[in-house]
């Protein structure tokens, strides 16, 4: 019986061994672990810190996203108008310039066709007339678009 105990007892011994070897093995990755623990902590606190710092941008950014947006439409908006006045100054201006053109083409037609001076005195001022009523056309337009 007691070859038996010796045996036992030397079985037990060989177990321990590599059990202590693990035992101290895990000890010191459990060290290791804890010492990163903080690190990480210090990580996760950081990242929490940015997250609340992003989400409390976010109704700022929104805000001035929609403030920039209204001043973008409202010059938009004058831009839409300023054209729509340009083109109706564009178009009254080559109908102008298209009856200045005709009166001053009569008016030289005229003038070499007729030869008294008392027809010519009458087509002039008929050709006065027409330029002055073109001009005051041309005036109203302008006025119009103030």
């Amino acid at each position: 019986m007691a070859n038996i105990e010796l045996i036992l007892n030397i079985v037990i011994i060989c177990l321990l061994v590599p059990m202590i070897l693990f035992a101290y093995n895990l000890n010191k990755s459990l060290g290791k672990l804890r010492q990163n623990q903080n690190a990480l902590a210090q990580l996760v606190s950081a990242l929490n810190e940015a997250t609340f710092k992003a989400e409390n941008s976010i109704p700022k950014l929104k805000s001035a996203t929609e403030h920039s947006s209204e001043g973008l439409k409202e010059v938009v908006d004058s831009a839409k108008e300023l054209k729509s006045d340009l083109l109706f100054i564009n178009e009254r201006a080559d109908s102008l310039a298209d009856r200045l053109e005709n009166v001053i083409s009569n008016s030289r037609g005229l003038a070499a066709n007729s030869s008294t001076i008392e027809g010519n005195a009458v087509k002039k001022e008929n050709v006065q007339n027409d330029r002055a009523e073109a001009e005051l056309e041309l005036l109203k337009a302008l006025r119009a678009i103030k």
